[in-house]
């Protein structure tokens, strides 16, 4: 390009200067902005100088640029041709990309501005400044990534937290669903987790499978080899560690956790068209306690994850995990606690010639083993013992403390047959054990006087008062008092009660009658109005009304025992209290016979005819729950008005299953013979399953052809 002439150089801007045209052209080569000076002529417009810096900034030789129609060549995208074409008339601003020697496209913005005609210049020319924007939208896009990886950490710690907060709520039955749900609307899109414990199962909420408030599809399943080719089983082992990609599809080994998961998964709809999911552990404090299952939004399998949400998924599971241990934790300390206090008292007592009726429920916002108990002997044929007492607190020590009182009161009781005499000596012995925890107790014996009546001799160590309940009147019976278990100084004072035909009498611990928000003197009040109104008339039924009424939410362990004089020709049938009934009886096959003896008891209070076919259900549900359940049953029934409803409970969550008998042993028809006389079901509870039962109004049905 030849030097720009000096009528060239003669402009407004050149004029102060008072510098030749020569030197104004070196400076305008010379400076870092790149610049160019354009010819619009004849529909094309053509470079006709550069300097260093414009030929810099493209990667080629001013000798390549200069005559270059910017409008045609492919080295220059323009968003607006035609607006160039017109910018030798007004200042404008064109954005651009050109394209280096290299091949890269450098996006810039061309600012171009005419040059007026005079001297040595012609029409049509115009200067063009090139901006490069190459930093600025680098500087944008690093700014632009940094906003969203902030939005990314934001959503998931939001994420983060809102999982925490189910967490909180372990008795939620589908807590794991509601997270899964979550993930699947963030991160994933599917998630199902699984819980692990002595098998594997698909899992909604966050209780093992036996354990309270667990909600699971079908049973464990529990592997029938190790297997190096089961990367699942590996995972649930602890030899493979994070995370594991499972095609479906593949041919998994028979038995084995990975051939399980895939076809639950499939039968669940959970695979995308590559059939692969990835699968993350829920690691626990010491081991892993169960799985989470993911298929990414893209699918890809492993590779589909993003750091960021394999960040989010591990979290998810390990706050998981750490609460599935605090529930298994907190449900086996729950269930050795329970199992224990249980333990130590006695089942459903059968007196004859006395209604008796038991209760105890520990406190279900403590989780610890209580201190309150009861005892019913028979000392001999003619002579009952009864015992009620608390011992102060909640824990193990409390507990060890009731263990020991009612083993020395048992020993005692058959030694010595009146309750004064019977307290002095647990005093003196409870004082020599120095045992740190105060207790109280009642200590009553019964003893027929005649044909019908019953003398009740007792003694109060510090506990609340019996309650007689005569003729429709209750009172609180105080008899002498006396001071708190190991505080006697001996001669505790012996009250006796003459009891006739009718008579109910009721022993109980403070947490039937004491709240937060009202004084023991108004629950005691509240007891005796109470008493007074109840409508049934045998003591089961008198018990469950004063439950009913007074131990809805208890605030500490209640245990009741409630003993009633029955009359000689006794006919229940009409009485209107609370038709339903309640025993806990141990895992035992004694307690099959119980159940039995306790449904025809409650047949007959209830005038329901045909007990018997009600009695062979009962039977056939508590077998069933003693042999293949495990912790104590819970026998309910239920007067529905058109039948009598049977439920039993036990903490095996696996459900019933109707045989054909067992090959080549006795047994094995129990649900056959159940489906018969009644309508029958099952579902999950918060402490396993329930089996109920509507036995059919009527007898027992006619034999079949094979009898």
């Amino acid at each position: 390009m030849t030097e720009p002439t000096p009528a060239a150089t003669h402009t407004a801007a050149a004029a102060p200067l008072g510098e030749s045209s020569w030197a104004l052209g070196a400076a305008l080569a010379a400076t870092q902005v790149p610049l160019a000076l354009l010819r619009a002529r004849g529909g094309a417009v053509h470079v006709v100088w550069v300097n260093d810096a414009l030929a810099s900034a493209v990667g080629h030789a001013p000798a390549e640029v200069v005559g270059a129609d910017v409008l045609t060549d492919p080295r220059v995208r323009l968003s607006d041709p035609d607006a160039v074409r017109r910018a030798d008339r007004e200042p404008s601003v064109h954005p651009a990309v050109l394209r280096r020697a290299d091949g890269r496209g450098v996006r810039c913005v061309v600012h171009v501005s005419p040059v007026p005609e005079q001297d040595g210049v012609p029409p049509g020319t115009f200067v063009a400044a090139v901006q490069d924007l190459t930093a600025e939208l680098t500087a944008s896009a690093e700014q632009a990534a940094l906003v969203d990886e902030e939005r990314r950490e934001r959503r998931s710690l939001s994420l983060i937290a809102r999982v925490s907060d189910m967490l909180a709520d372990v008795d939620e039955p589908h807590g794991l669903r509601e997270i899964a749900d979550l993930l699947q609307a963030q991160v994933v899109a599917r998630a199902d987790f699984f819980l692990f414990d002595g098998g594997l199962w698909a899992a909604e909420g966050l209780g093992p499978a036996h354990a309270r408030g667990t909600r699971h599809h079908g049973p464990p399943h529990r592997v029938l080899s190790h297997c190096p080719r089961d990367p699942v089983g590996q995972l649930l082992s602890g030899v493979r560690d994070g995370l594991v990609e499972l095609d479906l599809t593949a041919d998994h080994p028979d038995g084995t956790y990975a051939q399980w998961m895939s076809r639950h998964l499939l039968a669940a709809g959970a695979h995308g068209p590559d059939h692969r999911v990835v699968v993350q552990p829920v690691p626990g404090r010491r081991r892993i306690v169960g799985l989470l299952a993911l298929r990414p939004r893209d699918g890809g399998g492993r590779a589909g994850l993003q750091p960021s949400e394999r960040t989010v998924v591990e979290l998810v599971a390990r706050r998981v995990g750490l609460s599935i241990d605090n529930v298994r934790l907190y449900d086996r300390e729950h269930r050795l606690a329970e199992t224990l206090q249980r333990a130590m008292l006695p089942e459903q007592a059968e007196v004859d010639g006395l209604d008796v009726w038991t209760y105890y429920s520990p406190c279900a916002d403590d989780a610890q083993v209580g201190g309150d108990w009861y005892d019913v002997l028979q000392i001999d044929p003619q002579t009952i013992g009864v015992v009620i007492g608390d011992v102060v607190g909640h824990d193990v020590e409390a507990a060890a403390t009731m263990g020991q009182l009612r083993s020395v009161v048992r020993s005692y009781a058959f030694d010595i047959t009146t309750p004064g005499p019977v307290l002095d000596r647990v005093d003196q012995l409870f004082s020599g054990m120095r045992i740190p925890r105060a207790a109280s107790m009642v200590y009553a014996v019964l003893r027929r006087d005649d044909a019908d009546g019953w003398l009740l001799q007792f003694s109060r160590a510090g506990h609340l008062p019996l309650l007689l309940v005569r003729g429709g009147a209750a009172q609180l019976v105080r008899g002498t008092g006396g001071r708190l278990v190991g505080f006697g100084s001996g001669g505790r004072a012996t009250d006796e009660l003459a009891l006739v035909p009718g008579d109910v009498v009721v022993l109980y611990t403070d947490g039937l009658v004491e709240r937060r928000d009202r004084s023991l003197r108004d629950g005691l009040g509240v007891l005796e109005t109470v008493a007074a109104d109840v409508t049934a008339r045998d003591a089961a039924g008198i018990g469950e009304e004063l439950l009913s009424h007074l131990a809805d939410h208890p605030e500490d362990d209640v245990a009741v025992v409630v003993l009633r004089v029955p009359h000689a020709d006794d006919d229940l049938a009409d009485a209107v209290g609370p038709r339903r009934r309640r025993w806990a009886l141990p895992s035992e096959p004694a307690s099959i016979g119980r159940a039995r003896h306790s449904v025809l008891r409650t047949c007959e209070a209830w005038g329901i005819a045909d007990a018997s076919n009600a009695e062979l259900v009962v039977s056939e549900l508590v077998a069933n729950a003693v042999l293949h359940g495990w912790g104590h049953v819970a026998l309910q029934l239920y007067d529905t008005g058109d039948g009598l409803r049977i439920e039993v409970e036990d903490a095996n969550p696996a459900p019933p299953v109707t045989t054909d008998g067992h090959p080549g042993r006795v047994g094995g028809f129990g649900m056959q013979i159940v489906e018969r006389l009644a309508d029958w079901g099952w579902r999950q509870s918060r402490g396993g399953k329930v089996v109920w039962a509507k036995v059919r109004p009527g007898s027992l049905p006619a034999a079949g052809p094979r009898g």
